[in-house]
């Protein structure tokens, strides 16, 4: 009897429910931040000069080494000046007797100018003396040009560096015959300031006029913003620069905009060719809640958090992200500063379901991560960083 009485009464008793997952909330960071938007490009000499003849010779010496650092001015090369200095000798004896010729007509002219007065001369002669005179001062300007041009010519057969920079190999030998403005004797690029050149997508560049119309950011056409560049072996955003130019026309096949900003290289280790993959600063300053990556979760293309509901129960939220801030991910709506947000134990959740929270508190992981390394080279905004204002 008294089993039976027990039987009945383990019958009697509820079924007991799951256990009560634990879970730590923390209410979203808040900082004040600004989006950089991620650019492929390379780094490209501000002057590439083809160093040419300028006068048909014979190359008699040549005064640097094969990839060396140079500066303006500097000579490179000699052609053989002796039938320059020959040219120029004669040029300047054609000066000398044209200044003669002028002299003496002059006189002449002069002389005939106060005989004319007692009829002693007629004024036919007078004339023709004039004229004379008119003609020695204009073979003295053409022989004043010749010499001119000798001299600009002496000094072509001295090739030197158009701009400082670093030149390319020698393309010619000693004794090699050059001719004027078809040999190419070297090249010459400037290495200080570099540029860092790079296409934008047209995305890109219609939410900058936008943002610029709204007062929010600052066009590149019209104000220098910042640019960070990293070379493809760092870790880091070691390179600074400012933007400089912004093309004036998309190109229609590719559907971006060609760019460049201006970075220093006193050193010149930054190489023309060399590869980088830059941040353009994409925004103006604006608020964004922080919170921990593995507190979101997609459902296809919605992103979505857990937050605190007020009776115990998790409440489900699609939330807009952002770029990667401080280790954390940037929140742009979907939640308030104030809700708690569930940080663990979210991957078996469903909504609506009792929780026992533990309230934590959100730090930030690194004062700025940066994004990865794109897999393509079209250029996604993708990253931010607290402002400093």
């Amino acid at each position: 009897m008294i089993a039976l009485l027990a039987g009945c009464s383990k019958g009697n008793q509820a079924p007991k429910g799951p256990p009560v997952p634990h879970v730590s909330v923390a209410q979203p960071l808040q900082r004040d931040v600004v989006d950089w938007d991620e650019y492929i490009g390379r780094f490209e000499a501000p002057q590439s000069v083809d160093l040419r003849a300028r006068v048909t010779g014979v190359v008699t010496q040549i005064l640097f080494r094969n990839g060396q650092d140079v500066k303006e001015g500097q000579p490179l090369f000699i052609i053989d000046p002796r039938p320059y200095r020959a040219a120029l000798d004669q040029a300047l004896a054609q000066v000398a007797s044209a200044k003669a010729t002028l002299i003496n007509a002059k006189s002449v002219a002069s002389r005939s100018t106060e005989l004319v007065k007692v009829q002693a001369v007629s004024k036919e002669e007078l004339e023709n003396n004039e004229a004379a005179v008119r003609t020695a001062a204009a073979n003295l300007q053409a022989a004043e040009a010749n010499a001119y041009n000798a001299r600009l010519n002496i000094g072509f057969t001295t090739v030197r560096a158009p701009v400082s920079g670093r030149v390319s190999d020698k393309r010619v030998s000693l004794g090699d015959q050059v001719i004027n403005g078809q040999t190419l004797l070297t090249t010459v690029v400037s290495l200080d300031p570099i540029w860092f050149t790079f296409d934008g997508a047209e995305s890109f560049y219609l939410k900058y006029l936008r943002e610029a119309q709204k007062g929010q950011r600052d066009s590149s056409r019209s104000k220098a913003n910042p640019v960070d560049i990293q070379l493809s072996d760092e870790t880091g955003y070691n390179w600074h620069g400012r933007m400089q130019f912004v093309d004036n026309a998309l190109d229609p096949q590719t559907g971006t905009i060609r760019a460049h900003a201006v970075v220093a290289n006193p050193n010149h280790f930054l190489t023309p060719g060399m590869f980088g993959r830059a941040r353009l600063l994409g925004s103006g300053t604006y608020k964004a809640l922080l919170v921990p990556d593995e507190a979101i979760t997609a459902d296809q293309a919605r992103k979505l958090v857990f937050v605190m509901g007020r009776d115990g129960t998790a409440v489900q939220r699609e939330v807009e992200t952002g770029p990667e801030v401080e280790g954390l991910r940037a929140i742009r709506s979907g939640i308030a500063p104030t809700d708690l947000v569930l940080l663990d134990g979210i991957a078996q959740l469903a909504p609506g379901a009792k929780v026992d929270a533990k309230k934590t508190v959100i730090k930030p992981r690194a004062p700025d991560t940066g994004p990865q390394m794109p897999t393509v080279t079209t250029p996604q905004p993708s990253f931010a960083t607290p402002s400093a204002g």
